[in-house]
């Protein structure tokens, strides 16, 4: 495998203008120009030869040649193809990565790559990277672990638990899937540009989830639609009979943010007895 160096922000700055390609809002891209930041990363996710990875938002590459220089493969992918050029001169001594220039939001995971596990290391786009993990977590249980960058408001709502202000569905359907953790922030001079917000890189480590899981995210996205209420009113027109929660063991009186992801299990499994 190839050792060269990672990107810094000189280089990074250096593609950008010898590709001529400015950062695009519209694309969430802040790319992360902190070496050290990156290796953390890669060290966090625990990559060696051999594991497989997945990246999603490769942008100038940072991320991807660090992970090439240790994992098995690198599957990254990158929806802007203004960085087609640029990212086969940053990726091309690495005969271990493929990109892949689409919209992962508008693919099936789990269908595109091949037999697993894999990791998914990567530094989201702002603007879709809560849903890029939801949907990976549900639907591409090949994705074992996840290592992935994202705003520290988002990354807090995924490890919150219930009675906080930030818990709400994207809690439950990480509690759901995985054990999930904040393992370190990271400043907005760290990009390139740099970003109004602070971020955050969350660790999920896949678990499998109950068999009335998807039926239990749908409760508790009905019960958050209208979280101020009563489970009694907010689930009123979800469940078919209201002995239901009781026979769950769960007090109707109760609002959302009080019901751990298992309470909603428990409700989806009462429904069928």
């Amino acid at each position: 495998m190839h050792d060269g160096g990672l990107q810094a922000r000189d280089e990074i700055r250096r593609l950008l203008v010898d590709h001529d390609h400015r950062p695009r809002k519209a694309y969430g891209q802040n790319f992360l120009a902190d070496r050290d930041t990156v290796a953390r990363i890669v060290e966090t996710a625990g990559v060696t030869a051999e594991t497989s990875v997945v990246e999603v938002g490769a942008g100038t590459g940072a991320m991807t040649v660090a992970l090439a220089a240790k994992a098995r493969t690198v599957v990254a992918y990158e929806v802007d193809h203004a960085l087609e050029a640029l990212l086969a001169e940053a990726v091309g001594p690495y005969p271990n990565v493929e990109i892949r220039f689409a919209d992962v939001t508008r693919i099936r995971l789990q269908d595109a790559l091949s037999a697993g596990p894999w990791t998914m290391v990567s530094n989201l786009p702002y603007n879709v990277g809560t849903g890029i993990v939801l949907d990976a977590l549900q639907e591409a249980p090949k994705v074992e672990r996840f290592v992935v960058m994202v705003q520290k408001e988002v990354a807090d709502r995924l490890v919150a638990t219930p009675g906080s202000k930030t818990y709400g569905i994207p809690s439950v359907i990480a509690a759901l899937h995985g054990n999930s953790r904040i393992a370190f922030s990271v400043p907005p001079h760290f990009f390139e540009p740099a970003p109004r917000v602070e971020s955050a890189v969350v660790v999920i480590e896949r678990v499998e989830s109950p068999d009335m899981a998807p039926r239990a995210i749908e409760l508790a996205s009905a019960a958050f639609g209208q979280r101020r209420k009563m489970l009694r009113r907010s689930l009123a027109g979800v469940v078919s009979d209201p002995s239901v929660l009781v026979a769950a063991g769960v007090d109707p009186e109760l609002r959302p943010e009080a019901l751990d992801a298992l309470d909603f299990v428990r409700i989806a499994e009462a429904e069928v007895r």
